[in-house]
Order: structure tokens, then C-alpha cells, then sequence
């Protein structure tokens, strides 16, 4: 039982002595995506790289720096990537539209199949005639 909690110690980033730095160390975490795991905040995952990656948000923090300025040293580091949600940028904008255009897409190919299909069931009745 000691052995583990040694492990849980060392594995364990150093607290904040302040709760609301603790709040905003929490936060980010969970901004941040791990760089390995990809799918996981750096708060969830178990990988070693997360566990320095927490290490630096609570020293960026404990250094005074913003939560802004933290996003922004994890993406000039490991680029838009780490960011879960990365900000609207040149670089950004079809990451950010991709959404609003497949919706734009799909509602065209709904139209067209829609406008298709009463053609050709007024084609027979026209025929008739």
C-alpha cells in the first residue's frame, strides 16, 4: 500500500497552495489535449508526457502567467493540435466552418434528390396526357 502511495506522489503534479489557482490549473488541463493519446485532456491521461504537461500548466501558472498566455505556450510548442478548441484563425477557418458547410451540403443534396424525385413522378402523368 506505501508503494503506491509513492507512485501516486511522484506520478501526482505539485499542488497549488490557492484554490482558485487550483480551479484554473483544473481547467486548463482539461483545454489541453494530450499529444500522445490525441483524444484525451492532459487532466484524464495517464501518459507521461501529460503528466509534464500538467507540470507545466501549474508552473506557468505559479509564474503568474494568464490562462491565455498558457494556451498560447502549448500552441507555439505542439501547434493548433493541443487545443481542443483552437482559436479562429487564416489558419483555423475550415476546421471552424467545416461544420456550417457538410450542414450546407447536405441540405443542397436533400433538395436536389427532393426536386428529383417529384420530376419523375410528374413525368408519367405528363405523358398521359
Amino acid at each position: 500500500m506505501s508503494l503506491v502511495a509513492l507512485f501516486l506522489a511522484v506520478a501526482a503534479p505539485a499542488a497549488l497552495g490557492d484554490p482558485a489557482l487550483e480551479a484554473r490549473a483544473d481547467a486548463l488541463e482539461m483545454e489541453i489535449r494530450c499529444v500522445q493519446c490525441q483524444n484525451e485532456p492532459i487532466a484524464q491521461s495517464t501518459a507521461d508526457i501529460a503528466v509534464d504537461m500538467r507540470g507545466l500548466v501549474r508552473e506557468r501558472i505559479a509564474a503568474g502567467d494568464s490562462d491565455d498566455q498558457i494556451r498560447a505556450f502549448f500552441r507555439q510548442r505542439y501547434g493548433d493540435f493541443v487545443l481542443f478548441r483552437p482559436p479562429w484563425d487564416a489558419r483555423t477557418w475550415a476546421l471552424w466552418a467545416s461544420p456550417l458547410l457538410l450542414l450546407a451540403a447536405g441540405l443542397a443534396a436533400t433538395g436536389a434528390l427532393r426536386r428529383r424525385r417529384r420530376s419523375e413522378d410528374l413525368a408519367p402523368e405528363e405523358s398521359e396526357r
